[in-house]
């Protein structure tokens, strides 16, 4: 998937992995119920943050990497018609293998 959109610096391009709509017992989960998934596909990555000395470190994840993050996480944005977050590197909690 190419998109026309490039993180700057340590920032993270993520599309949210909804969640399941039904419970392991089977109950169906209404929308007004349903929490923000914390989990997501990395869509862009910016080329990293600068340390101290002003070298740029290089991202751990990389676009295709599903990942874990903070519930309140990042900043919501619309880019061509289609809902992403964009979050900080350090804000990601982990990545699924």
């Amino acid at each position: 998937m190419s998109i026309a959109f490039k993180p700057l610096f340590d920032k993270v391009l993520i599309e949210r992995v909804e969640a399941e709509e039904k419970t392991a017992s089977g109950l169906i989960i209404p929308d007004t119920a349903k929490e923000k998934p914390v989990q997501g596909k990395v869509i862009a990555v910016g080329n990293g943050a600068r340390n101290e000395c002003g070298q740029v470190v290089p991202m751990t994840v990389k676009p295709g990497d599903i990942v874990l993050f903070g519930k309140w996480a990042g900043n919501e944005v619309k880019i061509e018609n289609k809902d992403y977050l964009v979050i900080k590197e350090s804000d990601i909690i982990g990545i699924f293998e």
